[in-house]
């Protein structure tokens, strides 16, 4: 039984897991795992501590780029480089990675960018695109090319700017923003977001205290999953990637974010507009 939990950039949902939800194996979560990092940024909004959910693994790393419809006039970097007027992205909100990674993209890069908050889904935000009340927007390529193929095959969905770390085989033309930032500091904050919002961004979790049997049964499961041959048609079928990453090697990652250097943080925190909690 699927529950959508929408609103907060799925804020929402992560803090009704780590308060709400039993820890029976029942309950399952798949908000972006990159809600974890506004606990480690001391995002006010947030009334769980991320180091104590489990993880079942992720189907696949988030390759998030950065998308401009035909309606902005903008089909290169160069092209928005030299751009009259910021190009408006909508969001899900503050310390999402659809708000992260295009202010990341102004203060590293200097792109001209205005973000808009508040949408509820990814799905809202391209109907915005389509009526031209924005430009576009940063998240998942393999789930831009599935929930917006019409306008990725007809060209109307132009990605501009590749926000991994290295160059993507299915983008050849398309760049990748760590190569364009010219000081290490803005290579640093770009790594950062990287290991922020690509590993854990579609990751299964569940909730603290889960008796360690039953994480191992779904952790298992998990795995043998996405190696199924009839889920694996499917996902052809739909032209889904499977490129998963198993429980342990997500939470690794999680983990790691809480290990940061304090400057960058800081750095950080203050670009992409997370207000920390009082303390």
């Amino acid at each position: 039984m699927v529950q959508n939990m929408p609103g907060a950039g799925q804020l929402i949902a992560a803090n009704h897991l780590y308060s709400r939800a039993q820890p029976d194996g029942l309950t399952v979560r798949h908000f972006s795992g990159s809600v974890i990092f506004r606990h480690v940024l001391g995002d006010q909004g947030v009334t769980f501590d991320g180091r104590k959910f489990d993880w079942l693994g992720t189907p696949a790393p988030e390759r998030h780029t950065c998308v401009l419809t035909e309606k902005s006039g903008i089909e290169t970097i160069d092209e928005w480089f030299n751009a009259k007027r910021p190009m408006k992205f909508g969001s899900l909100g503050p310390g999402n990675s659809t708000s992260a990674w295009p202010r990341l993209f102004k203060a590293v890069l200097g792109l001209p960018i205005s973000v808009i908050e508040g949408f509820k889904g990814t799905s809202d935000v391209r109907l915005a695109a389509e009526a031209g009340e924005i430009d576009g927007a940063c998240w998942g390529w393999d789930s831009i090319k599935v929930t917006w193929a019409k306008g990725v095959e007809s060209g109307f969905v132009r990605p501009v700017v590749q926000a991994t770390l290295e160059p993507q085989a299915d983008l050849p033309k398309v760049p990748v923003a760590i190569q364009q930032a010219k000081t290490k500091e803005g290579q640093d904050l770009l790594r950062l977001a990287a290991q922020a919002y690509g590993p854990s961004a579609i990751a299964y979790s569940v909730p603290p205290g889960l008796p360690k049997e039953r994480l191992l049964t779904l952790r298992n499961g998990f795995m043998a999953t996405m190696k199924d041959s009839e889920f694996l048609a499917e996902a052809r079928k739909a032209n889904l990637v499977v490129n998963p990453l198993d429980g342990p090697t997500v939470a690794k990652t999680v983990a790691e974010l809480y290990h940061v250097e304090p400057k960058v943080l800081d750095k950080f925190r203050g670009i992409i507009d997370v207000t920390p909690a009082q303390r």
